[in-house]
């Protein structure tokens, strides 16, 4: 499968039951062994990959946690929910049904155990559940430090001295077996939020044993690679890690993705004990992603391909079983319709994003990011990256995947890509109109509003 969306077949199950396990991770990017990476050790993940669906372009909304969550949650694009930070309630700005509202107000059990929205931001009627594991204060023992001198908190590692089971992600994994174990009367959406590989880069020791240092590549890039980059696409141009530095970070974080995929091992394995296996979608995925190094860059908040594009996993009754994988552009937007039709209930009016049941064609993904009150917007095509900061007037930026993926050459300016830039950014302009309009205004009309919002988040 490479150009459809996957799920034909699952337009027709009738299951009796339609559950639906949604896990979600913080931070991760595609570093992981279904997608092709080589040293990351990632088994469960990769399990679930081969009895399902991969999608190798799968992009979220916005580069950081709280806006990308409240965007995939409620079903509408940044712009239009207004939450362009980590520090704006979702809810005060969004008055239509978050997805785990609208399904318990159509008959659902929701149960949310550690990270879906942005800390602390549940809405009053989402859960009939909901908990947030902390784990113990031992996690934070253990030999490691911070590579940044102490000038960035998040940059710090830790091969933690205590036991897997006091660690947050640990005690997540336990309560949704918990949860799963249980027998209910009613289909269930349960929300499995693990922490990891966000910041601090705190896992287990013996997670840090699975990438001994010297096999640990550093960040390696053209010496000019800044050159033709416009200067608004870098968050923060003084955020450097020295090549060690940056090895030790690069083990530091794959150490804690091969600690969460083992939590996912602990929750897939209770749904199959349980009996679940063929009556649960279940729905893999990142909020966004994390640069290692590309661009010189060590965190999120830009919108290139490496923090844009996230892991998607789909597996469950009526979905391709053998492993497949589609290429079609989608979005974390759409997930809301997708699950939604799998429950067989009617979508919400207005709502933007695409049913993965649906056929795709001519997709693009579209992500935005701020700087200070101005916004970066970057639209994905089959085959190309178009960037706008400040709708150009702060730069642009223009990648040919076909040639660079890596994108390492900024073609905007090119004469050759001329009359290409010119679709894209017309392209570009008629997404960003369709990305502010907002659910409905209390007169039962769309409306579009955009609002500055300062602010600059890196961690989240």
């Amino acid at each position: 499968m490479t150009r459809r969306t996957f799920l034909a077949a699952a337009a027709a199950q009738t299951a009796p039951a339609r559950n639906v396990l949604l896990i979600s991770v913080d931070d991760l990017n595609c570093d992981l062994g279904c997608y092709g990476h080589p040293l990351v050790q990632s088994p469960h993940i990769d399990r679930l990959a081969r009895r399902g669906v991969r999608f190798d372009r799968a992009y979220c909304q916005y580069p950081v946690c709280n806006p990308s969550r409240t965007s995939l949650l409620s079903g509408f694009y940044p712009e239009a929910t207004r939450v362009l930070n980590n520090t704006t309630d979702a809810h005060t700005q969004v008055k239509s049904k978050f997805l785990p509202e609208f399904l318990r107000s159509n008959g659902y059990y929701t149960a949310r155990v550690g990270k879906l929205y942005h800390d602390g931001m549940d809405g009053a009627s989402d859960w009939d559940h909901a908990s947030s594991p902390r784990g113990t204060a031992r996690v934070a023992t253990g030999e490691g430090r911070n590579l940044t001198g102490g000038k960035f908190a998040y940059f710090e590692w830790r091969a933690s001295e205590a036991p897997e089971e006091e660690h947050p992600d640990a005690q997540t994994a336990l309560e949704v077996s918990n949860l799963l174990a249980e027998k209910r009367s009613k289909p269930f959406f349960i929300a499995c939020g693990f922490r990891k590989p966000h910041d601090k880069y705190i896992a287990p020791k013996n997670y840090f044993d699975l990438y001994p240092l010297e096999s640990i590549p550093g960040a390696v890039g053209p010496a000019d690679d800044a050159a033709d980059i416009p200067p608004a696409a870098f968050p923060q141009r003084d955020l450097k890690l020295g090549y060690e530095e940056g090895r030790e970070f690069r083990r530091a974080y794959w150490a804690c993705v091969s600690f969460m995929d083992a939590q996912v091992g602990k929750v897939l394995g209770a749904l199959e004990r349980n009996g679940l296996a063929q009556s649960t979608l279940v729905i893999f995925f990142s909020d966004h992603g994390l640069h290692l190094g590309e661009h010189g860059w060590w965190n999120k908040v830009a919108l290139w391909e490496r923090t844009t594009r996230v892991p998607l996993i789909v597996s469950g009754p009526g979905v391709p079983s053998s492993g497949e994988r589609s290429e079609a552009i989608v979005e974390l937007l759409d997930l809301y319709p997708t699950i939604t039709s799998w429950a067989g209930l009617r979508l919400p009016p207005a709502m933007p994003g695409k049913s993965l049941l649906a056929p795709a064609s001519n997709r693009a993904a579209y992500t935005v990011v701020l700087r200070g009150e101005k916004l970066g917007r970057a639209l994905r095509t089959d085959r190309y990256r178009y960037v706008e900061w400040d709708e150009g007037r702060l730069g642009a930026e223009l990648y040919d995947h076909a040639s660079d993926p890596l994108e390492l050459r900024n073609v905007a300016g090119d004469p050759d890509y001329r009359e290409r830039r010119a679709e894209l950014r017309k392209r570009l302009s008629e997404k960003t109109l369709a990305a502010s309009l907002l659910p409905l205004d209390r007169a039962g009309r769309l409306v579009r509003q955009v609002e500055k919002h300062a602010g600059d988040p890196v961690d989240g």
